[in-house]
């Protein structure tokens, strides 16, 4: 996680600047959890103080496909700075596969970024482990700007074979980020599991943030990391410093 104090006040929480929409449907999930967890923290009427900017997916998404990721940090880096306008003393990417432009949007404003992968490999390390597998989208598993950060801190990532990571991203895109959640699908990701686990993987990082909808601990022989959660309690946390 980057590092930085933000402009919280002493005795009152840092606001929480929500960049999402990546898709809504686990953008949601952001909200709800850093409410849940503040009240946790504080208890009471408390409730996180955010901001939230959220994009229209297809046109991310549209970017994706076409390979124009630097457009896309423009794009995200321009929230961004809005967000920091409107009072954000931190920052999430609320999104694991646009992570990979996380440099580009934190080289956008002044307050600390939050990073996603940095939040996962300390819960990965915090439990003991060393090698886990990876689920996510297609540019999540294949690209190195996720597993690289993962390594960058001591762990070794497996991905599943191109069958598995191609069924694995379709159900992503063509029913996750669609509020669809089958228990034909959830079988899929049970199985896709178990071979990674068959493979070596001590712990599995659900590396997106819609995964979650579908699968949870229940689903796997090993320990799951999810790293919406984990991406939310590293915010509120910061949020929350003295």
């Amino acid at each position: 996680m980057t590092t930085g104090t933000g402009s919280g006040t002493v005795g009152r929480p840092r606001v929480i600047g929500m960049l999402g929409g990546m898709s809504w449907e686990s953008s949601a999930e952001y909200y709800r959890l850093a409410n849940e967890l503040v009240r946790e923290r504080l208890g009471g009427l408390h409730s996180a103080r955010l901001v939230l900017a959220s994009v229209d997916f297809a046109e991310i998404e549209q970017l994706q496909v076409t390979g124009r990721w630097d457009a896309a940090g423009e794009l995200l880096a321009g929230l961004a700075r809005q967000l920091e306008a409107a009072g954000a003393d931190l920052l999430v990417l609320c999104t694991n596969t646009m992570h990979k432009v996380a440099d580009q949007v934190e080289a956008a404003v002044t307050i600390p970024l939050v990073h996603l992968a940095d939040a996962t490999a300390a819960a990965v390390r915090r439990a003991g482990l060393t090698t886990v597998g990876l689920l996510g989208t297609a540019f999540t598993m294949e690209q190195d700007f996720y597993r690289d950060r993962l390594a960058g801190h001591g762990l070794r990532v497996l991905v599943p074979p191109p069958d598995d990571r191609a069924e694995v991203h379709r159900i992503i895109y063509d029913e996750l980020c669609l509020g669809n959640v089958t228990e034909i699908s959830r079988q899929v990701y049970r199985d896709v599991i178990g071979r990674l686990a068959h493979a070596g993987a001590e712990g599995i990082v659900l590396g997106c943030t819609e995964i979650e909808l579908l699968v949870g601990p229940e689903d796997s022989p090993v320990p799951v990391f999810p790293t919406t959660r984990l991406h939310v309690e590293a915010a509120v946390a910061l949020s929350l410093a003295p």
